[in-house]
């Protein structure tokens, strides 16, 4: 464990779902089907609940910040090693925790990518400068990332493909779509 200080927007990106091997690693199931952040992170903080909570709700603790070793894909779930847990038993003693990361510390993307966390709450724009909504949910069906837009009296289920989404602009927090609002 190292010291820190808790960064302001903590994103959740999986929890521990069991012990890996005799060593002290932990078997993490992501939030994400590409884990990006959960592999190249260099520091995770982790948040621990009661192990009788199915879903949490409170944790017991505070978050604390964890140094990463090492994390590597394997079955489908990242295996990491965290400095200063180095037995099972520790590695159990974790089970259930919550993994986040500052959102600052995100690997960079490129100018047509972006992390779902940062779309959330993005006005919705049809072509004609029609609001739709904000962005609610991004879910994934599949084929493609599928943004839930709110907004008044129509919930809109839009791919995030480029040929609906014509622009994002995350500082404006404004998605511009051809979409109509009576779609």
């Amino acid at each position: 464990m190292i010291n820190s200080a808790l960064p302001n927007h903590l994103v959740e990106l999986g929890f521990i779902q069991d012990a890996q091997g005799l060593r002290g690693q932990i078997k993490v199931r992501p939030f994400s089907s590409d884990p990006i952040a959960l592999l190249s992170s260099k520091s995770i903080w982790l948040t621990l609940y009661s192990p009788q909570q199915n879903i949490p709700s409170q944790p017991i603790a505070e978050p604390r910040l964890y140094a990463v070793s090492s994390a590597k894909m394997h079955s489908g779930l990242v295996v990491m090693t965290l400095e200063g847990v180095s037995d099972r038993d520790q590695a159990l003693a974790l089970k259930g925790a919550r993994l986040s990361l500052g959102r600052d510390a995100f690997p960079k993307t490129d100018s047509d990518s972006y992390y779902w966390v940062d779309l959330m709450g993005c006005q919705v724009l049809g072509l004609e400068n029609t609001l739709l909504g904000e962005v609610s949910e991004m879910t994934e069906n599949g084929a493609h990332a599928i943004m839930t837009v709110s907004g008044g009296e129509h919930v809109h289920l839009i791919p995030f493909v480029p040929e609906i989404v014509k622009a994002v602009d995350l500082a404006q927090k404004r998605i511009t779509v051809d979409w109509q609002s009576d779609w």
